[in-house]
């Protein structure tokens, strides 16, 4: 078998890897009573411990941040006991496990919200989306605009729920800085038209995000902090007249922080990689830590890129659904296991635990 650098270990803070290979934020509306990750949740992610490096399914900050049924949180004693099994499974099996710390901002429902409140958002502009709630998807509500005076209270919560994440166990967190939800909302022209110092410029857009990376440096170090972008991204709903100004300077204030990754969905998310004309090599460039690629990788785009250096790490996401063994696969050449759609959303152990591994591996 031809030597593959995928496949070989990669040191990430203190942390060393024992691959190149990222398992993607995956959600699955599993939780239990209380937003709590369940015996099943822990059953899932030691399965899928090979990973270099699993990055959790997103998981909410506050009541607040919860823009889908049956989400885990993080901010109670019982989800951080939760969590704790699962970190436990994925390091008795040799894995790394960061969690993904998420506010959705204006993606909600009030169904969602505590006493049927309106979700938040930067500024009061209903989101072109839909959400999963009563089991089923359905349109967004209408959100408020969130008051000045609010915002260092959703940085002092992604600051306690990085906190509580080490608690439970956790080699560290990912910042959800994607995907159109609170802080990208803040990132874009479309959905921030705020007259204060958190909405106009570049670099007013950029500050609720870079408040919360800065006080989760602080909380828990540089060495154990990741964040995921999506610059050009149409992901629920946003967009941006501005993207490759926008982050560049994110990246720029993100690489003085001393951040341990940045993570990129490379055009739009789970879509075409060529949306939209940006250059992501600007960002590789301007950042000197771990970049991990995002976005359609395959075995061999990812072994091509590796090679050209414009990136560190590679985030595989659907794939790792139904091939529990991913990584095992990617390296055998062995063909790949389809997922079930019908069961990516809610329910039990099928669809979610039950995906085999290779015939006669006898791995977990």
């Amino acid at each position: 078998m031809t030597s593959n650098a995928l496949f070989e270990p990669y040191t990430l803070g203190s942390l060393t890897l024992a691959n190149r290979i990222v398992m993607a934020p995956l959600t699955r509306n599993r939780a239990g009573p209380g937003f709590v990750p369940g015996d099943l949740a822990a059953e899932y992610y030691g399965q899928r411990a090979s990973a270099g490096l699993i990055i959790s399914e997103a998981t909410q900050i506050s009541r607040q941040g919860q823009g889908y049924q049956d989400t885990p949180g993080i901010y109670t004693q019982e989800q951080v006991d939760g969590w704790r099994k699962v970190t436990k499974a994925v390091h008795d099996k040799g894995g790394r496990i960061f969690l993904q710390l998420w506010h959705v901002g204006r993606v909600s429902h009030v169904d969602l919200q505590q006493d049927g409140a309106a979700p938040v958002a930067p500024s009061a502009i209903r989101a072109d989306t839909r959400t999963f709630v009563n089991n089923g998807f359905v349109d967004v509500s209408q959100p408020r605009a969130l008051e000045r005076d609010e915002l260092p209270g959703i940085v002092d919560d992604f600051r306690q729920a990085a906190a509580n994440a080490i608690a439970a166990g956790f080699d560290g967190v990912e910042i959800h800085g994607a995907n159109g939800y609170l802080l990208d909302q803040f990132a874009r022209d479309d959905a921030n038209i705020r007259t204060d110092d958190y909405g106009g410029s570049v670099e007013n857009r950029a500050r609720l995000m870079l408040e919360v990376a800065a006080a989760v440096v602080k909380e828990i170090g540089a060495g154990r902090t990741g964040i995921r972008i999506s610059p050009v991204s149409p992901a629920n709903g946003v967009s941006s007249s501005d993207p490759q100004a926008q982050f560049d300077h994110i990246v720029d204030r993100l690489d003085a922080l001393g951040i341990v990754y940045i993570h990129v969905v490379e055009g739009a998310t789970g879509g075409p990689r060529d949306a939209a004309s940006f250059d992501f090599g600007s960002l590789r460039r301007r950042f000197k830590n771990a970049y991990i690629a995002n976005n359609g990788y395959d075995l061999d785009l990812a072994t091509s890129r590796l090679a050209e250096d414009k990136a560190d790490l590679f985030a595989f996401g659907r794939p790792f659904v139904a091939n529990p063994d991913l990584v095992e696969r990617l390296e055998t050449g062995a063909p790949l296991a389809e997922f079930d759609p019908a069961t990516l959303y809610g329910g039990g152990a099928g669809g979610y635990t039950d995906y085999p591994v290779m015939a006669g591996e006898g791995r977990p």
